[in-house]
């Protein structure tokens, strides 16, 4: 498609200049989202431009209109078709997209492609990059500032299925993709498969035994399917659907020479619908506190403007990054891509990051302290030992191999290790002498042990000091202003849908989460920006009556 005529320069309001002033009050978001937010867009056009041939095929719905719409959806969390409705019908849609009265509305598929196009040409963050560069303009974000990290879940777009059901499935789609590119002689079992899988699906009033026998039967059909397509052309054996089926065979089957056996437990990171692999299984906590989800995982990270001097003022506070991960990705890795992320857009390194204790290890505060960056958040408790005494009870200091226990006693050996794959490096220290008549030594020294030893990392000191300083005051009321990000994940899964996929695939939730964060932004930003308005008003009416 090409790209229609633009003029980025033309009259803000249209024809809805007559009725905007009697129609949409100073302080009106949809006239603010016009005179703020709208020439931003505009100026993003030349990036949108890439997304289109310049001059070849019939005109595309304008590009800067369309990334607008694609903001309002999640700001007024609509579906693809109510959407195209409000385009058409809502006033304050059109004065803040700067749309003539008489403006037609578009197919709700338009959506859909335009979509595909920026996720085609790596444009998914543009919009929460074009949002958060304008807040920076404005000062309301500054390049290098503290800010707070913390994650949540996302539910993908698909169905909870049993084991049975998504091998069975699986199986299902991987012969219907075969069989488009087969000959017409096909091997003696394809009958039987295609009747098992195809045609038929599970009685669910069956017996357990009947399952159970029935899951076995598809791990058995599985590895029979894969081992004829090894002979096929390649473009078979390379078949998405074929790929998958070798993917969730290798994790619910454990292959002996006697038989195929089901896996009892499965791991973390499963597929468990083929119709949405990248939406894997994952479980965090234990007993009561586990929380178990098929989707995603995203890292939301905000900056912490000045302090509210009135309840009524709104947030100075800001989303600097919105980054997706699959679901079992570890809060570590979610930090380095955030802050990677953030570099992308031209952001420096927060002078201070506040996060919790799924965030905190020895390396990753001396890294962020050797970047300038104070990494605030509480450390995990030391593991106890076999006899009760945990690493925390013992004053360690790396650097002069020295370490003092309980007892008041200093090691007599200390043991630099290094792992060979790793390159991870460890220090064991042990009190061979003074554990023979310690006092201490029964809840100290474990079952079988001679004596005492302890192995911390090469940064424990950093670790311990962290601990130490979490006991404190001061440390709490730092703390205090970390819990404020939970709010925000709240703010955006009540308000902008982050809680649950509207689209199937990793990608495609990207782009839907960088717009929440867009969205998110602009609500925010309009808000405080009406209430300055207020605010001036209020103090020019006084001293008007003052005056007078």
């Amino acid at each position: 498609m090409s790209l229609p005529a633009f003029d980025t320069q033309g009259t803000l309001f249209g024809s809805l200049a007559s009725v905007g002033a009697a129609l949409f009050a100073e302080g009106d978001r949809f006239k603010l989202f016009a005179e703020k937010i709208w020439p931003h867009l505009a100026a993003a056009r030349p990036a949108l431009a890439e997304c289109y041939r310049a001059d070849n095929g019939r005109p595309a719905l304008e590009p800067v209109v369309m990334l607008g719409v694609a903001i309002f959806q999640f700001l007024e969390r609509t579906p693809d078709r109510q959407t195209a409705e409000l385009v058409k019908y809502h006033l304050g849609w059109k004065l803040a997209l700067n749309l003539e009265l008489g403006a037609k509305s578009f197919h709700p598929t338009s959506l859909v492609e335009f979509r595909s196009r920026l996720l085609k040409h790596d444009k998914a963050r543009l919009a929460f990059e074009v949002i958060l560069e304008a807040l920076q303009g404005e000062g309301l974000v500054p390049r290098k500032g503290k800010q707070r990290l913390d994650s949540t879940h996302v539910l993908g777009l698909v169905s909870s299925m049993s084991k049975l059901e998504s091998i069975r499935e699986t199986m299902r789609l991987a012969l219907i993709e075969t069989s488009d590119q087969l000959p017409q002689e096909r091997p003696d079992f394809w009958a039987l498969f295609w009747e098992r899988y195809v045609e038929h699906k599970l009685d669910y009033r069956s017996t357990d035994m009947v399952f159970k026998e029935k899951h076995q039967q598809a791990g058995a059909d599985a590895q029979h399917l894969l081992r004829w397509v090894e002979g096929l052309p390649a473009a078979i054996q390379q078949g998405r659907q074929v790929g998958l089926l070798r993917e969730v065979f290798g994790q619910y089957y454990v292959v002996s020479e006697q038989a195929v056996t089901p896996v009892k437990e499965h791991a973390a990171g499963v597929v468990m619908n083929p119709h949405d692999p990248e939406a894997t299984w994952c479980a965090k906590g234990k007993a009561k506190a586990k929380k178990e989800w098929i989707g995603y995982k995203v890292q939301v990270a905000e900056s912490l403007g000045p302090q509210r001097t009135q309840k009524s003022e709104p947030t100075h506070n800001f989303l600097t990054s919105v980054v997706t991960q699959a679901a079992t990705e570890s809060d570590d890795a979610g930090m380095e891509a955030t802050l990677e992320a953030q570099a992308q857009m031209g952001l420096e390194k927060p002078t201070e990051l506040l996060v919790d204790a799924g965030y905190i290890s020895a390396g990753a505060i001396v890294e962020a302290q050797a970047h300038g960056c104070e990494l605030v958040g509480p450390a995990r408790p030391s593991p106890h030992a076999a006899g009760g005494t945990g690493a925390d009870r013992f004053e360690v200091c790396v650097e002069e191999r020295r370490a003092i226990c309980p007892a008041g006693h200093q090691n007599t050996q200390c043991s630099r290790l290094e792992e060979k794959v790793s390159g991870k490096v460890s220090y064991r220290f042990e009190w061979s002498t003074h554990c023979r008549h310690c006092e201490l030594r029964v809840k100290c020294v474990g079952k079988g042990q001679a004596h005492r030893t302890l192995v911390v990392g090469e940064h424990h000191t950093a670790l311990q000091t962290r601990r130490n300083e979490q006991k404190t005051d001061e440390f709490a009321r730092r703390m205090y202003d970390r819990n404020g990000i939970e709010g925000t994940q709240s703010e955006m899964v009540r308000a902008h849908g982050l809680r649950k996929a509207r689209y199937r695939g990793k990608a495609k939730l990207d782009l839907q989460n960088q717009l929440i964060g867009a969205a998110c932004n602009i609500k925010r930003w309009l808000k405080l920006a009406a209430w300055e308005l207020r605010a001036a008003a209020a103090v020019f009416g006084s001293q008007t009556a003052f005056a007078s």
